[in-house]
């Protein structure tokens, strides 16, 4: 028996004596301390009330669990933009030309002739999206820290390429990725 005389039938929903006032029985005695009939079944709740709770809880916890103020990637802040003068914006373009240049099989250095523009994202990092001009220098491949470069004068060997990178960045932990590159001729 449980406070006002009700009695939890086990396997079922319902309850026998009383008025359900929402009070939840107490708690399963301890071994040795159930009823005249040693049973602990039939103090404590019933399947069916735990069932109804956990399917009423997976909703609420869902529906809290997504901020509707992000999108799927997660933006924080959209793209907005940012100087191009920005030590960030200057981080992430030297660290794309890098991976550029690795990539390339071309047998000269590419250079950053101007900058288009700059924007800045938020997520889990700063992403930001870079647009420039670059074009083939005189250095051949590998560069050395002692080469100065220019851009190609030679007729034959010219080539402007415009370029778009979107670099992740975690600057104060010197991480850098580049995420997209898209390279055309100009």
């Amino acid at each position: 028996m449980l406070r006002g005389g009700n009695v939890w039938h086990e396997g079922s929903c319902t309850h026998s004596g009383g008025h359900d006032h929402g009070i939840l029985p107490a708690a399963p005695a301890l071994e040795g301390q159930g009823d005249s009939t040693g049973s602990l079944a039939r103090r404590s709740m019933p399947r069916c009330r735990w069932l109804s709770l956990l399917l009423l809880t997976i909703p609420l916890t869902l529906v809290v669990g997504k901020n509707p103020h992000k999108d799927e990637k997660g933006v924080l802040r959209k793209l907005q933009p940012t100087k191009a003068s920005d030590a960030n914006v200057r981080q992430c373009l030297w660290f794309a030309m890098q991976e550029y240049n690795r990539e390339s099989e071309d047998k000269y250095v590419f250079l950053v002739v101007r900058t288009l523009q700059a924007q800045l994202q938020v997520t889990n990092r700063l992403e930001y999206l870079i647009d420039v001009e670059i074009a083939r220098s005189d250095c051949r491949k590998p560069l050395s820290s002692n080469d100065i470069c220019a851009i190609q004068e030679n007729s034959k060997l010219k080539k402007k390429l415009s370029c778009n990178f979107l670099v992740g960045a975690l600057p104060w932990n010197g991480e850098f990725t580049v995420m997209e590159k898209k390279c055309e001729d100009a």
